[in-house]
């Protein structure tokens, strides 16, 4: 039986997405590679998950359940331990303990999500001991097995995933020995860098962890500072936390268009990628907002989901948006000249590679300024907003749009 919708990925954008467009009255499936329903909030025992989509604030648990009883409620069918394989044809090939299927969709929403990079994709030298994590890895252990991994910690990284993991350290008994960064400041917001003064986490700017120590479970890491000084800081444990990485397998399985920033699928404004019938929507576009703003993105593209089911119409031509450093990505980026829209929810998102002051954002077609916005400040590791204006004004014929800092 041919159905609608075929999600791949039972996240916040998967989740909303479905439960949207089956509330339309189109028959959905979500398919779930982990045995339950929920995504990464299912092991962030902290609270605030919620605000910007159901209008309440819950810890991650109980916003993963509250979106999964609003999809079944909705009628969206759920198949958990199901894994997709690959693409035959315009259909997804999976497997689950029920065997072999394949996805028979009128469309298909990737929502996929992302990873943080492993110690091995950041090419840290030293030994290969035990006790070496990334944040979503150690929150399963601790928040969904109830083991206490950790005895004395160094957390590599301080963004906004960084602080969730001194917090779930502390609550397994773990003393946070240091945060290692190698900018100049954590990137975070005030509230969360108090808590974790309270928490009694040391923040190490400008340095980087270059070497792990350790025969069957970690004794040690080695830091330097960017001026070039190292020393030794005794662990047993090491945490890996952000450096996001899209889920992109099946996309690029797919032969679908990759933005070379986001490393997630391009996608054009309503969140349509290369590929005629597929979207993608959530973190796997750009690693990584917040659960409930990954949410509102399901929302959104199930507008455009619904409007394709409708015509069956897809854009012909689509034009890129390149940047520039100290910009790292935009999303969405592309913009299809043939069919006009807002992005989601009004905004482009960009995110920087460093601290910037009084930062002048210019957008440029062929040497032609679309628009012009100053940033008081730029923090690496934060999402920044841009205003969709500047799309009305390109010339379909003028080539990429380029967006970079002058000044």
């Amino acid at each position: 039986m041919t159905v609608d919708v075929f999600v791949v990925g039972a996240g916040p954008a998967g989740l909303a997405a479905a439960t949207a467009l089956s509330r339309r009255g189109r028959s959905t499936i979500v398919v779930e590679r982990e045995a339950e329903a929920g995504g990464v909030p299912r092991h962030c025992a902290h609270t605030g998950f919620g605000w910007f989509d159901l209008r309440r604030v819950s810890s991650g648990p109980q916003y993963a359940r509250r979106r999964v009883d609003l999809a079944r409620e909705a009628g969206v069918e759920l198949r958990t331990e199901t894994t997709v394989l690959g693409w035959r044809g315009n259909d997804l090939a999976m497997t689950s303990p029920s065997g072999l299927a394949t996805s028979d969709a009128r469309a298909i929403l990737l929502a996929t999500g992302c990873r943080e990079r492993p110690r091995s994709a950041r090419l840290v030298p030293g030994d290969r001991p035990a006790g070496v994590f990334t944040t979503g890895s150690l929150q399963q252990l601790v928040h969904l097995e109830h083991q206490r991994p950790a005895r004395r910690a160094v957390v590599v990284g301080a963004e906004h995933v960084s602080f969730s993991a001194v917090q779930t350290l502390r609550e397994a008994g773990a003393e946070v020995a240091a945060m290692v960064t190698p900018h100049a400041a954590h990137q975070t917001y005030a509230p969360f860098r108090w808590w974790t003064t309270r928490l009694r986490a040391p923040l190490l700017v400008e340095h980087e962890l270059v070497a792990i120590r350790g025969r069957c479970r970690v004794s040690s890491v080695i830091v330097r500072s960017l001026a070039g000084a190292s020393h030794e800081i005794a662990c047993d444990t090491v945490v890996f936390t952000g450096d996001w990485m899209p889920d992109h397998e099946i996309a690029r399985l797919g032969g679908i268009e990759l933005d070379r920033g986001t490393r997630g699928p391009a996608v054009d404004l309503s969140l349509r990628t290369s590929r005629p019938g597929v979207f993608a929507a959530g973190n796997l576009l750009h690693g990584a907002e917040m659960a409930d703003v990954a949410a509102l993105e399901g929302r959104a593209v199930a507008a455009s989901i619904e409007a394709y089911l409708d015509d069956k119409c897809w854009p012909r031509r689509r034009i890129g948006i390149a940047v520039e450093a100290p910009i790292l990505w935009i999303a969405p980026n592309r913009i299809s000249v043939d069919h006009a829209c807002s992005p989601p929810r009004d905004r482009f998102v960009i995110r920087v590679a460093t601290f910037l002051r009084d930062a002048h954002v210019v957008i440029e077609q062929a040497g032609r300024v679309l628009a012009e916005t100053r940033f008081a400040r730029l923090v690496p590791n934060r999402w920044f907003h841009l205003s969709p204006g500047f799309a009305r004004n390109i010339d379909p014929d003028g080539g990429s749009l380029h967006v970079g800092v002058v000044g």
